[in-house]
């Protein structure tokens, strides 16, 4: 039986999942953080393992594409374009704020707009709206928020927000009624598996040679204030 390797390792949480047509095989989680480049070799040993012993064909990996963690981004993008060049199978992305989106359309109603949320550091988010059938209605963004946020579409129709952005989201937007906030949603492999299946038989494959991570901003290296160089003479 065929099976596809979902990886996500966009935010502070790391998981690897094996998933056929008909639902999620078996997947392991990190929540520690800053772990990504420790565990996400030993989840997909664990879990390549289970799938060599009850018989499930490895055929597509797919990957959790950001925006995101620039580092967690370039490791789960340089496992996943490794494991497929070496087992020569494709390379499916999927974009990280509509994985959120699928997980938090089963706990809103067909009306309600959502907007997954991924921290980009101070007041800035990453965020896209999509509607319950995942149709994109805004694209994704750095957004910085402030009270004036989404208040065309809150006007008229009720918006939850999730993701590890959204709490910084709650004093600003929170007073309006339209405005829902739902907790505990991350990008997780265990989500990309519909996704993941339409691509692969669809063949919406990426190139395992060029494929890059989205970023959506450029990294920028700074320097820790405690970080102080002493010169002896």
């Amino acid at each position: 039986m065929r099976a596809i390797l979902t990886i996500d390792t966009t935010t502070t949480v790391c998981s690897v999942a094996l998933v056929t047509e008909s639902g999620v095989v078996e997947s392991r989680i990190d929540r520690i953080g800053n772990n990504h480049s420790k565990v996400i070799g030993v989840f997909a040993k664990e879990i390549l393992e289970i799938a060599q012993q009850s018989g499930y064909e490895i055929c597509a990996v797919a990957l959790s594409q950001g925006p995101g963690s620039y580092t967690g981004l370039r490791i789960g993008a340089s496992f996943a374009k490794g494991f497929c060049y070496g087992n020569s199978i494709p390379l499916i992305a999927i974009p990280t704020l509509k994985i959120m989106a699928s997980a938090a359309a089963r706990q809103t109603d067909a009306d309600t707009l959502l907007c997954p949320m991924i921290d980009a550091r101070r007041m800035e988010v990453y965020s896209a709206v999509y509607d319950a059938s995942l149709n994109e209605i805004e694209a994704t963004k750095a957004n910085i928020i402030d009270e004036s946020s989404f208040n065309e579409l809150l006007e008229t129709k009720k918006i939850a927000f999730f993701g590890n952005g959204s709490s910084k989201c709650a004093g600003l937007l929170g007073r309006n009624p339209n405005a829902i906030f739902i907790d505990g949603i991350d990008p997780l492999a265990t989500e990309m598996g519909a996704m993941a299946w339409s691509a692969f038989n669809d063949k919406e494959f990426v190139d395992v040679a060029y494929f890059e991570p989205f970023y959506l901003k450029e990294f920028i290296a700074t320097t820790p204030k405690n970080k102080v160089l002493s010169y002896n003479h």
